[in-house]
């Protein structure tokens, strides 16, 4: 059962959460308070820790970057009202893996959690080869071979880290958004059309094998199957 700490000073709100997160089979910390927060992150150990911004004592901001300094990999999730831009930039770069507004729908924090903790969870599992059909990809050397006709695509780096992230979701979707975090640091529309390029090339490379697919989910993100 994964362990989530929650840091969230409303009362109401911070009380709900956790109710429903328990309910759906999450064992959950509740903090009331940015440095207490940090203090239970270093007692116990944690599978994911969701963050409101504006709290007393430190807030999300500062937890983020201290967590994040403490436990590099650890999955972070902000929860808050700060809706502007700037402010969902700047938690990105602090290092969270999604940034939810509220008023927050309890069934798609639910989603979005368990989105988080597979995505955790797959990158703990990387592979030196994948297999995609009748292609092996091996990312250390960024080549994708074609094993049943014995040639290989030399990879550019930004090619193979895109195919990487596909291939760590092997059969699940992937989010344009997560994407353009890792790879390009921003969502912007310039970077978007730049990662639909490089989409694009992999889809050509892996057109060879007809049973492979990268498929497109319409403002959503992407599907490697095969």
């Amino acid at each position: 059962m994964n362990r989530i700490l929650l840091i969230e000073d409303d009362q109401n709100l911070g009380y709900i959460l956790k109710e429903y997160l328990q309910m759906n089979d999450l064992l959950v910390e509740w903090i009331q308070d940015g440095e207490a927060g940090i203090k239970a992150f270093e007692s116990t150990k944690f599978d994911l820790c969701i963050l409101d911004i504006m709290m007393p004592k430190k807030d999300g901001f500062e937890v983020a970057h201290e967590i994040k300094s403490k436990s590099p990999e650890m999955p972070l999730i902000f929860l808050t009202a700060k809706s502007l831009k700037i402010d969902k930039l700047k938690g990105f770069k602090a290092g969270c893996d999604d940034y939810i507004v509220k008023p927050v729908d309890e069934e798609e924090l639910i989603a979005r959690i368990h989105a988080v903790l597979r995505r955790s969870n797959n990158l703990k599992e990387e592979k030196d080869q994948y297999k995609i059909g009748s292609f092996t990809f091996d990312p250390k050397s960024q080549k994708l071979k074609n094993d049943s006709e014995s040639t290989s695509i030399q990879l550019t780096q930004k090619e193979s880290r895109v195919l990487h992230m596909l291939c760590i979701s092997h059969g699940e979707l992937v989010e344009s958004d997560h994407i353009l975090k890792e790879l390009w640091g921003q969502n912007d529309y310039f970077k978007r059309r730049s990662m639909d390029v490089y989409i694009s090339k992999l889809r050509k490379y892996l057109s060879a094998d007809p049973n492979v697919q990268l498929s497109n989910v319409h403002g959503k993100g992407y599907i490697l199957e095969g």
